[in-house]
């Protein structure tokens, strides 16, 4: 029935616009804007979805920023804080792992190289179960303000540390609180790496040129992000569930004209409760429910816009 009055719509207004002046022209407009080869995936989806799931815990510092107030004496370990972190391997990231394979869906993880190594087990479970290895640094911490010799050896070590240990060669980055560097694109495009997520300013995947190549940007996120909504902001999870669902049916909306990418971020400390476990689970299967929408690894995403003589290029 919708494509039905659909059809019956268009042709009312096409019917109008011939008895107008300029009428053709307003004609072929209608019909160009339906038929723009840039508002499809090249694979014939309708909307992608992009899910990450940070791979933190273990690789951060002693006193990192927790849920915890900020008085503790110098000279003295925030013991309790380091406990919220162990919860992302020991239970986090397991119990998300469950969820995406019952969902039927493979996410990308961005993985510290520090934590990696002290969870190997881990991190080859990952993969195994056949989720993107993206690279996330070799520790939890700042990169942006290193000279480009030691920012190189920093994102190096943590490829090292992923490819020692799963076997996988990640062809993704995200830096440190997504603040990269001047030097940083240049590093990723000699190290090898195909796409980055450090950028806010699209809801859909484009090509820029680093070293003179084409360098992929896969857009991240804050809006959809639980460390800045559920610790930041201290949401529920049907707030969360509520605010992604939001800009899923928008961006959906959207997608019948525009190539879009729904971006949603989980951290393992965070989102791997059972209440936000929970809610994804139930996003994802109300998501899922709509026609032409696929779940795609970021290295998934990349490659269609790389292999796309119609993405935006920047």
């Amino acid at each position: 029935m919708n494509s039905r009055r659909t059809f019956i719509k268009q042709a009312g207004l096409l019917s109008a616009a011939s008895m107008m002046p300029f009428g053709r022209l307003l004609a072929s407009n209608t019909k160009n804007k339906k038929m723009d080869t840039r508002t499809k995936w090249s694979d014939g989806s309708r909307l992608v979805v992009s899910i990450s799931m940070q791979f933190e815990a273990g690789g951060q510092p002693d006193n990192a920023e927790s849920p915890f107030p900020k008085n503790l004496e110098k000279g003295f370990i925030d013991l309790p804080a380091s406990t919220w972190y162990q919860y992302g391997y020991k239970e986090g990231i397991p119990r998300m792992l469950d969820n995406w394979d019952e969902l039927g869906i493979k996410v990308t993880s961005h993985m510290v190289g520090s934590a990696v190594l002290k969870n190997p087990e881990l991190a080859k479970e990952i993969v195994a179960r056949g989720h993107e290895a993206a690279a996330h640094g070799m520790n939890w911490s700042s990169q942006y303000n290193l000279p480009y010799t030691e920012e190189k050896k920093f994102i190096k070590d943590g490829v090292d540390a992923i490819k020692m240990t799963t076997g996988f060669n990640p062809v993704g980055y995200n830096a440190n609180w997504l603040r990269r560097g001047e030097n940083t694109l240049s590093i990723l495009q000699e190290l090898g790496f195909k796409y980055h997520i450090d950028d806010l300013s699209r809801d859909e995947p484009f090509i820029i040129k680093v070293n003179q190549q084409d360098f992929a940007v896969v857009p991240y996120t804050l809006r959809n992000n639980d460390i800045l909504l559920i610790e930041g902001k201290n949401f529920s999870a049907d707030q969360f569930f509520n605010q992604v669902k939001l800009e899923f049916e928008q961006l959906y909306a959207e997608s019948e004209f525009k190539r879009r990418q729904l971006s949603i971020s989980f951290h393992d400390r965070i989102g791997g409760t059972p209440q936000m476990v929970r809610a994804a689970k139930d996003l994802i299967r109300y998501i899922q429910q709509h026609e032409g929408v696929a779940f795609k690894r970021k290295d998934e995403i990349a490659e269609l816009t790389l292999g796309d003589r119609t993405s935006i290029r920047e």
